[in-house]
C-alpha cells in the first residue's frame, strides 16, 4: 500500500511540475474591487489548491473534535446508564428479600378436604 501512496503523491507532483513548466502566462485576478494581482497561471492555481488543502485540512480538524466531544458525552451519558442499572438491580435484590421474608412470615395455609365439602346437613 505504501508503494502505491509513494506512486499516486509522485505522479501528482510531476504532474503539477510539468503543468507549471507549461503555465507561465501572466494572469490578472481581482479579489475585491481596487484590489488586482497579476500571478502565472500555474502558481494562481497553486496558491488555491493549497488554500483549499488548508481549509479541508481545518474541516477535519472540527469534524474529528465534534466527533470526540460526542463521543464523550455518549460514554457519560452509558456510565450513567450503568449506574443507574445498578442502583436498579440492587433495589431489586432488596424487594426480593423483603418479599421473601414476608413469605416466610405468613402461616401456612393448608386446606383439608373435610373442610370444603358440604354435605348438605346443616343443622341451622
Amino acid at each position: 500500500m505504501r508503494q502505491i501512496n509513494f506512486g499516486l503523491i509522485f505522479g501528482f507532483g510531476l504532474i503539477t511540475v510539468f503543468f507549471t513548466l507549461a503555465n507561465t502566462t501572466p494572469t490578472t485576478v481581482q479579489l475585491l474591487p481596487g484590489m488586482a494581482y497579476t500571478l502565472p497561471l500555474a502558481g494562481l492555481l497553486l496558491l488555491v489548491a493549497g488554500f483549499g488543502a488548508v481549509t479541508a485540512w481545518f474541516f477535519a480538524a472540527w469534524t474529528g473534535m465534534l466527533n470526540n466531544v460526542e463521543q464523550f458525552t455518549k460514554a457519560s451519558e452509558v456510565e450513567a446508564q450503568q449506574v443507574r442499572i445498578q442502583e436498579l438491580e440492587t433495589d431489586l435484590n432488596r424487594y426480593r428479600s423483603t418479599v421473601e421474608t414476608q413469605l416466610g412470615l405468613l402461616p401456612a395455609t393448608t386446606v383439608s378436604s373435610s373442610d370444603t365439602v358440604d354435605d348438605g346437613d346443616s343443622d341451622s
